[in-house]
This record gives C-alpha cells, structure tokens and sequence, in this order.
C-alpha cells in the first residue's frame, strides 16, 4: 500500500518551509539550517506536491509566500513550537529562543534609541544573534523592500502600500548654534530671521531633512528660501560644522543632549516651525517575520 503524500510532510519539511518563508531566500534557509540549495528545494517541492498548491512566487529575485504559503506558515510556526514545549516539558526545561535578527536604522533611531534598547532585549533573549545596519531612513526602507533587513526603524514614512509604519517614539527638532553665537541666549527665533543665516543640513534622503522640509512646506516656504552652505550625512559630521562657525542646524534633541548640557550648544525655538516627528517600526506585511522579530516588535511595545 503506497503511504498517503501528506506523510511527505515532516518536521524537517516544515522548519525548511519557515526558514525560507522568513527569509524571502532558499540560498539563506540553507546556509541557516545547513543544508544544500537543492535540498531545500525539494523539502519546500514536497510539501507543495502534497498539499497540491504553490507555496512561494518569484519576485525580484526573492521568493515571496503565496496566500496559501502565507496561511501554512503560522500553523508550521505553530506546530514546531509545540514540538519545543513538548520536548522542554519532557526535558524538564525551555529551550530559549534563538535565531538572528536583522534590523536597519536611520541615524537617530539607530545611534541614540537602538544601543538602549538593544543591551535591555539582550538581557532577556541572550541567544537571539542581532545585526543592525545604520543609514538613512529611505535606504532603511528600501532594504526592508528588498528584504536585505526584517524590520527598519526610521523617521519618515513613505507611500508603499506593502510597508506597514508603526511609530513607537516622540522625536523633536531644534536648531542648534554654537555657544558664542550672537543667538545662544535666545529661546525662540521667528523664522523670517532663519532666512539670512548660513545653515546645514542633513542628506536628501534622511527623515530629518524631510520633517523639516514638510514643515517649510506648511508655512509656504521651501529650501529655495534658505542659505544651505553645506550638506552632510551625519549627525556628527553636522555638529561638528556648527561647533566650528559653519552655520545654524536643525537637528534631532536625541542627537544633540550631549553638546547641550556641557555647553558647547544652544538649543532654539523656530517659531511658526512645527518640527516634531514620530519614530516608527517599518516591515514589509508581504514577508512574515521570524520568530526574533516578532518577539523584538513585541518587546518594542513594552520598552519605557
């Protein structure tokens, strides 16, 4: 008597299934679980043929989930995690959750909000393996696109119906001068006299730059309107140039708390200028996540 095809579906298949499904790629489910390409291939082949659907579809060089894929992998995640409790059970202790977790961030989430929360997330899940790459917030979003990052934390949001944006932080804007400018003492500048001062400013591209160009944009005004003498990419690069008389700065208080209490910074007030931005959460809702990311988005949630 010929075994029924669904007998074809084993834990194996199904961790291989998940693997890929996570990682949008059978060449990085393999190098994960130590397998051959080809053999991931004909785990994932397996499971199709016994359920007689497509699981994944080609998509700029990535494998997506179908809508079936999409629907067998949270009852995969859900039987292999039950395989662990049953095990744990038995064994008499949980195994912790492990895994990598990869993360792209814009500068400010990046340099000043990330290393926090990173070092509390690793107290509690020591065995989940993170790497983060730091840039601005539309190359954050693009890795996200492509896959290359599960989750991106930025500070601007684009109009991709495939990316979903949660925010999670506060962030405000401030121009900053140097102490000995004739500025420091003031609290609150109006913005017609930010016309003639010489100023720098972050890289297209960045969620900084793009905050404060929307709230020109409110009060009529663009860059056009402005004496920009420089543009740099990065926060410190930017300081730095205004410490040394270069020109004013808008820039994020996550970014500038240090200069600001030592005194080498003042902090002003555009009046008219609405410059406060949410930080938010960016995946792409077309790939699932892994169990790491879902955990850490959780986390996220949480954290003070």
């Amino acid at each position: 008597m010929q075994p029924d095809c669904a007998d074809d579906v084993q834990l194996p298949h199904l961790e291989t299934f998940a693997q890929a499904a996570e990682l949008s790629s059978f060449t990085a489910a393999a190098r994960t679980l130590g397998l051959s390409q080809a053999a991931v291939s004909q785990r994932v082949q397996a499971i199709e043929k016994s359920l007689g659907m497509a699981l994944f579809r080609r998509e700029g060089g990535r494998v997506l989930l179908t809508e079936a894929g999409r629907r067998l992998h949270g009852y995969a995640r859900r039987i292999l995690e039950l395989h662990q409790e049953a095990r744990a059970t038995l064994m008499g202790q949980r195994p912790p959750l492990g895994g990598e977790l990869r993360l792209g961030a814009s500068s400010v989430p990046g340099e000043h909000l990330l290393p926090a929360i990173l070092a509390d997330f690793q107290q509690r899940h020591p065995d989940i393996k993170v790497f983060a790459d730091i840039s601005d917030s539309l190359k954050v979003i693009q890795q996200v696109e492509r896959g290359k990052v599960q989750l991106g934390l930025v500070g601007r949001k684009t109009d991709n119906p495939d990316l979903e944006f949660q925010p999670f932080a506060e962030d405000r804007m401030v121009l900053v001068a140097p102490a000995h400018h004739a500025w420091a003492k003031r609290r609150r500048v109006p913005l017609k006299q930010l016309y003639r001062q010489p100023l720098v400013l972050r890289e297209a591209g960045s969620g900084l730059r793009h905050c404060f160009e929307k709230a020109l944009e409110q009060q009529g005004k663009s860059l056009m309107d402005l004496r920009v003498v420089l543009e740099l990419g990065s926060n410190e690069a930017i300081k730095e140039a205004v410490l040394r008389g270069l020109g004013l700065a808008v820039l994020s208080t996550f970014a500038v708390q240090k200069e600001l209490q030592a005194g080498q910074l003042a902090a002003l007030t555009v009046t008219d200028l609405h410059c406060d931005r949410r930080i938010y959460t960016v995946r792409d809702h077309r790939r699932v996540l892994s169990a790491p990311a879902q955990v850490f988005l959780t986390f996220l949630e949480t954290h003070p």
